[in-house]
């Protein structure tokens, strides 16, 4: 179970790695973030700062225009 703090602006908790490499994303913090199946979410890693995950829409213009981009090419696939 998942520990909230100050009106739900943070949650933490911890997840396990699966056999695939993958995690899960606890209901909460999709919630949260209004995440949804299919949503596109970047990974950013750290070998110092460790791995976090963000929303697209957070990400400044020119990186957003990266994304934007190349989910147009694949939907023209």
């Amino acid at each position: 179970m998942g520990f909230k703090r100050d009106n739900d602006r943070y949650y933490m908790t911890s997840v396990r790695l699966g056999p695939k490499g993958q995690i899960v994303i606890p209901k909460e913090v999709r919630e949260m973030f209004g995440l949804d199946v299919g949503d596109q979410l970047v990974l950013l890693a750290d070998r110092k700062k460790g791995v976090a995950l963000q929303t697209t829409d957070k990400l400044n213009p020119m990186m957003r225009r990266v994304f934007e981009e190349t989910e147009a090419e694949e939907a023209e696939e």
